[in-house]
C-alpha cells in the first residue's frame, strides 16, 4: 500500500516525524507529589546522576539520527512520552548530539500518580510553535475513583510554512492485563476522536498528526477506533509478532509505538507536505545482543540490574515529502 524506503534516496525535501518511549526519564530529585522514588539517588534503581546523564546523553545520539538515512536533516519533529519533567526534556535539547541542532521543546505537567508526562521535540528552523494544550482523558479505578494518566498534548504550528496539528499520547500500560485496561485505552482514543473533531470544526482541511504509545496494536479495537476512515496507519503494515516491533513482552514483538497521519497528507500537491514511509529505527547497536532477550530493545534495567541501556522501545518515525 505504502512506497518502499528504497524508493527514493536521501534528500533535502525529505523532512522526518519521530515518536520515542525513552523509559523512565527521571532525574535523580525526589518530587514528594509523585511515585518516582525509585529513580533517585537513595531509591532501589540507585539511580545517580552519572547514570541519568549516560541516558541523556545515548537517548539524544539515537534523536539526531532519525531518518538521517533519507533526509539531509534531522527530525522536525519527536513525540516523546516517559518524561519526568521540562528540566530532563531540557537536559536532552542541551545534550551533546542536540544541542546544535536548534531544539525547542513543549512540555506540560501531567497528572499521571508516577510523575511521566508527554512532550514534544521540535526543530525551530523547520517548525514555527503557535499553540499547545493539554487535555486530560477521564478514568475510574474500581472504587470509582479518578485514576489519574498522562494528557494527550496537543500542539499546532507551521511545518516549512505548512500548518499541521500534532496529537502526543501516551495511553494506559497492559499491566493489569490487556483485557482488563482494555477500556482504559478506548476511553483514551475516544478522547483523542473528540480532540480532532475539535479541531476539524474549526478547520475542515486540516492535516494532522497522532502518534503515541497507544500500548494496544494497529490491530487492536483502540487504535481501529482512532484510525477510523480519515486516518491511513502505517505501521499497521509492519507489525510482524515474529520478527518485527518497536517492542518485546514473552518473545513476541508489539508495536505500540505508531504515527497516524490524516489522509490529506496521502495528497500528492506541489508545494505541499505529502507522506511518504514510516518504520521503526531499530539498529543493532540500539538492541541486546545476547541471552534469551536477544534481539530486543537495549533497555536502561532488565529487572532490577542496571544495563545501561537506550531504552525498552525501539523509535518510529515516518517521512514527509514535498516537491517544490
Amino acid at each position: 500500500m505504502f512506497p518502499s524506503i528504497s524508493s527514493y534516496k536521501q534528500s533535502k525535501n525529505i523532512t522526518t516525524i519521530g515518536f520515542y518511549n525513552v523509559e523512565n526519564l527521571f532525574d535523580t530529585i525526589d518530587d514528594p507529589k509523585t511515585f518516582d522514588d525509585d529513580y533517585t539517588t537513595d531509591g532501589k534503581r540507585k539511580w545517580t546522576y552519572k547514570r541519568y546523564n549516560v541516558k541523556v546523553k545515548k537517548l539524544g545520539s539515537v534523536i539526531a539520527q532519525l531518518g538521517m538515512n533519507r533526509s539531509k536533516y534531522a527530525p522536525a519533529i519527536v513525540g516523546l512520552v516517559e518524561v519526568e519533567n521540562a528540566k530532563v526534556v531540557e537536559d536532552l535539547v542541551n545534550s551533546t548530539n542536540l544541542k546544535k541542532l536548534h531544539y525547542g521543546f513543549v512540555h506540560h505537567d501531567s497528572p499521571d500518580e508516577r510523575g511521566i508526562d508527554v512532550a514534544l521535540l521540535y526543530n525551530k528552523q523547520a517548525f514555527e510553535l503557535l499553540t499547545s494544550k493539554t487535555f486530560p482523558i477521564f478514568l475510574k479505578n474500581d472504587e470509582g475513583e479518578r485514576d489519574y494518566t498522562r494528557d494527550i498534548l496537543k500542539v499546532s504550528g507551521n511545518l516549512h510554512g505548512e500548518l499541521v496539528y500534532i496529537l502526543v499520547n501516551h495511553w494506559s500500560s497492559r499491566r493489569e492485563g490487556t483485557a482488563a485496561s482494555e477500556h482504559k485505552r478506548v476511553i483514551a482514543a475516544e478522547t483523542a476522536r473528540a480532540i480532532i473533531t475539535e479541531i476539524k470544526e474549526q478547520d475542515a482541511d486540516a492535516k494532522i498528526i497522532v502518534m503515541g504509545d497507544f500500548n494496544d496494536d494497529p490491530t487492536s479495537i483502540s487504535v481501529k477506533k482512532l484510525v477510523s476512515d480519515d486516518f491511513i496507519n502505517p505501521m499497521e503494515s509492519i507489525l510482524d509478532p515474529e520478527k518485527t516491533g518497536s517492542l518485546t513482552y514473552n518473545g513476541k514483538w508489539n508495536l505500540f509505538d505508531q504515527i497516524l497521519f490524516s489522509k490529506n497528507f496521502t495528497e500528492k500537491k506541489t508545494g505541499k507536505l505529502y507522506f511518504k514511509h514510516a518504520e521503526v529505527f531499530n539498529k543493532e547497536w540500539l538492541k541486546i545482543f545476547k541471552g534469551k532477550l536477544k534481539g530486543s530493545p537495549f533497555r536502561t534495567y532488565i529487572g532490577p540490574w542496571y544495563q545501561g541501556g537506550f531504552s525498552d522501545h525501539f523509535p518510529v518515525y515516518g517521512f514527509l515529502k514535498k516537491d517544490e
